[in-house]
């Protein structure tokens, strides 16, 4: 695809994704974008870049300001190499990063925003708390080593403030008593050792010791030898200060030694992270979406727009290939649209295939194909001496020497630079031998000949891009099934060319040329109006399907409000008759008791008999805040019910003897009153033909996922219990429990639990995006 990426400007794609990068991480990891042919690869990247574009709008970019690459560094670290200050600050920035990056996905999980890639990768970082608090505790956010680094330093630190202004002291003396030497009245530096600029006639009389002079050769910069011994001191003291400085440093570069692989598995993940993330801000920036991929050649792009067009003008298009066509001839005079029309569906492929989100609807799909090859311009080649046609043909053979039977192949301008009829005939030949061979192609031309051929074979189609002839300009709109026509007439008319000129052209246009022609334009003002019959039918399409989902929305959120308040009534309706019955007994035993200590008359039959009054009326309280069952029709065997007082879905047995009803739930069968019983919909079943079995539909509303993440460990168990019972009915296969790290008590509990369930097959932890060891995959039987 190499040729193709370069053609269709690729590269350009990725320029724009660099600069929505955070680091130098990034960056490199966009380097090596390119198309994949692997299926489980461009859907896992296409999901990485839908997740990060839904964590964008959710919450905003990721954290990963003042992250840097740190491999050398972890290098160096490896092998005892000192490492600076200024890079051991970047290794402490990485981790401050960590921290951050953990803390946001906190907050996701917060505002439940369902993003597995990204939880896993953060779950994969390591925190390294005790080794940033140390770099931190030792460098300021500038890279320099604090005093507070060690006592040591700050020691060695008062020492040199205190000599450099004895020196500073003295030599103000100096400068206040011999002005008349000096060129200038300040003190300064040279070779590190305090000096003062003297005349140079006075350089022999001052005394002290010359370091250097200025490029006048007016003024040399003396040492006064008042100050010798201090100046002497105080480079003591700087050398002293540079080996605790490498003391404290090489103390640093051998905790992050320790560290090394966790801190490379930190720099890999924040890569693919910041990585992510660019993509996330691209298809924000373009408005992309994730197309559907498939295996089957199909592209049906809707409203498809080229991305590197302005936004403001790039006109949107239906494109759609490889179902009931293989090729698409789009013919017509050379205006620019027909090749904007190639280049976009070539580079929105090749942005598919790298895991980019396209701008286009979001019902449009795509193929995974295995080469795109692409022969688009007309520029010769210089450096072989060929001409258009040559340099055309060259890269045709190249094309039909490596074409598969999952290729996509674009051609511009085909047969174009030779003879008309020669190049017609060429081109039907080459479209022909592309096929048979299973290839999808597009390909444009403004020969007529390549109109009869897409109307005489069943798998080739027709296609234009609209041009209008009022503005004498294309409006880059393609449509497809309506041949291009020359406006060479009507052009020439509008701008005023002769009528009897023209008359004389068009007796010299051959009669049938003049019927296909006018035929031509039949069926392209048919076109239009059926497109602009499509268009309103999709606009009210979609005003329809969004009063659906606005519907949808309204009633789920009334439910969900609705058992929400029924819930909190019962648990306060209950919590009342507890209490109640406890200061019930309380009084009871309170009245045995004042019995025995008094001697009273009270008879315990007729404390029995208040206490049986009390609990009857408790029961009656407590049947008043039940949900009573609302059923329509005789339940009967196979029904899928709702047990109302233990909130549990079952499945209908048999009828006992005393009305009531055995019920199937989970692992257990128990006996329930009727009218505890709410009818909820018939176990619809099938005979499978091939063993005899009975099987449940499959129903839709269970997830394949149960996240237990911050809940209580009770809880958690009882809501696992609950869900394995649902999956179990629903006729799941495989499962996955999200039960995270944290201190692993909510792992064990799952897996205990799963070890003693007869349902569960086998089970394992999650592997690469299935959410690692945070997440365990259950295998049902």
């Amino acid at each position: 695809m190499k040729q193709a990426i370069q053609i269709l400007e690729f590269h350009k794609i990725k320029q724009t994704v660099e600069s929505l990068c955070a680091s130098s991480l990034g960056l490199k990891r966009v380097a090596l974008l390119m198309p994949s042919t692997d299926e489980k690869q461009v859907e896992y990247t296409l999901n990485q870049s839908d997740e990060a574009l839904k964590i964008i709008l959710a919450l905003g970019e990721a954290p990963l300001g003042g992250v840097s690459d740190i491999t050398e560094p972890i290098k160096r670290a490896k092998i005892s190499a000192l490492l600076s200050a200024n890079e051991l600050l970047s290794i402490s920035r990485l981790l401050y990063a960590v921290s951050q990056l953990k803390a946001f996905s906190d907050r996701l999980t917060d505002i439940k925003v369902e993003a597995p890639i990204f939880m896993s990768q953060v779950d994969s970082l390591v925190s390294l708390n005790r080794l940033q608090s140390a770099i931190n505790d030792c460098i300021d956010e500038t890279g320099s080593v604090l005093d507070s680094a060690s006592p040591e330093l700050r020691t060695i630190r008062r020492a040199i403030q205190a000599t450099e202004s004895r020196i500073k002291e003295k030599l103000n003396q100096v400068v206040a008593e011999r002005r008349n030497k000096l060129t200038d009245g300040i003190v300064t530096i040279r070779n590190e050792r305090y000096v003062v600029p003297v005349r140079a006639e006075a350089k022999n009389t001052f005394g002290g010791t010359v370091h250097d002079q200025s490029s006048s050769g007016n003024t040399y910069f003396i040492e006064p030898k008042e100050v010798v011994d201090l100046n002497n001191k105080l480079q003591e003291y700087h050398v002293e200060e540079r080996r605790e400085i490498e003391r404290i440093l090489r103390a640093l570069t051998e905790e992050v030694k320790k560290f090394v692989d966790e801190l490379s598995v930190n720099v890999d993940v924040l890569s693919e992270i910041d990585f992510m993330f660019a993509k996330g801000k691209y298809a924000r920036l373009i408005h992309g979406i994730r197309p559907k991929m498939n295996q089957k050649g199909i592209i049906r792009l809707v409203g498809a727009r080229h991305p590197l067009i302005d936004a403001r003008t790039v006109v949107a298009n239906d494109i759609e290939i490889g179902d009931e066509y293989t090729t698409i001839v789009i013919t017509g005079p050379n205006t620019g649209g027909k090749t904007v029309t190639l280049k976009t569906v070539g580079l929105l492929t090749l942005m598919a295939q790298s895991g980019l989100l396209i701008p286009a609807h979001a019902s449009s799909q795509l193929a995974i194909f295995d080469h795109v090859f692409a022969d688009i311009g007309d520029e010769q080649s210089i450096e072989q001496s060929l001409s258009t046609f040559s340099s055309h043909m060259t890269n045709i053979v190249r094309i039909m020497e490596r074409l598969t039977v999952n290729s996509l192949i674009l051609f511009d301008e085909l047969g174009a630079g030779t003879d008309p009829k020669e190049g017609a005939s060429l081109a039907i030949s080459i479209l022909d031998y592309v096929k048979v061979r299973g290839a999808r192609t597009i390909a444009t031309s403004h020969y007529p000949e390549l109109k009869a051929y897409a109307y005489e074979c069943d798998d080739v189609i027709n296609a234009s891009v609209e041009f209008d002839i009022e503005t004498l300009s294309p409006t880059y709109r393609l449509l497809v099934g309506v041949p291009g026509r020359s406006n060479a007439f009507e052009i020439s008319k509008r701008l005023g060319l002769k009528e009897a000129i023209l008359e004389a052209a068009r007796t010299r246009v051959e009669t049938t040329k003049t019927e296909l022609t006018d035929l031509i334009t039949k069926l392209e003002d048919r076109g239009l109006e059926l497109d602009r019959e499509i268009q309103g039918l999709q606009q009210q399409n979609q005003e329809v399907e969004q009063m659906r989902l606005d519907y949808e929305r309204k009633i789920a959120k009334f439910e969900a409000e609705r058992e929400k308040l029924l819930e909190q009534i019962k648990k306060e309706a209950f919590e009342n008759i507890r209490q109640a019955k406890e200061e019930a007994e309380q009084i009871v035993a309170d009245l045995r008791q004042a019995k025995k200590a008094a001697d009273l008359t009270i008879k315990d039959h007729e404390l029995t008999e208040k206490l049986t009054a009390l609990k009857a009326s408790e029961a009656k309280q407590a049947e008043q805040f039940k949900r009573k069952a609302r059923n329509k029709a005789p339940l009967k065997p196979g029904d899928e019910v709702m047990v109302l007082s233990l909130n549990r879905q079952g499945e209908l047995i048999e009828q006992t003897k005393n009305g009531e009803w055995m019920v199937q739930l989970g692992m257990m069968k128990v006996n329930i009153k009727a009218d505890d019983l709410e009818y909820l919909r018939k176990s619809v079943k099938k005979k499978d033909t091939a063993k005899g079995k009975m099987i449940h539909k499959r129903r839709t509303d269970i997830g394949i996922q149960l996240d237990l993440r911050g809940e209580r460990y009770e809880d958690a168990m009882l809501r696992l219990d609950k869900y394995m019972d649902e999956v179990l009915l629903a006729g799941y296969q495989t499962v996955t429990i999200i039960h995270g790290h944290g201190t692993g008590a909510l792992r064990q509990g799952v897996h205990k639990y799963l070890k003693q369930n007869k349902h569960v097959a086998s089970f394992r932890f999650g592997g690469a995006g299935e959410g690692g060891t945070g997440a365990t995959v259950v295998e049902l039987k």
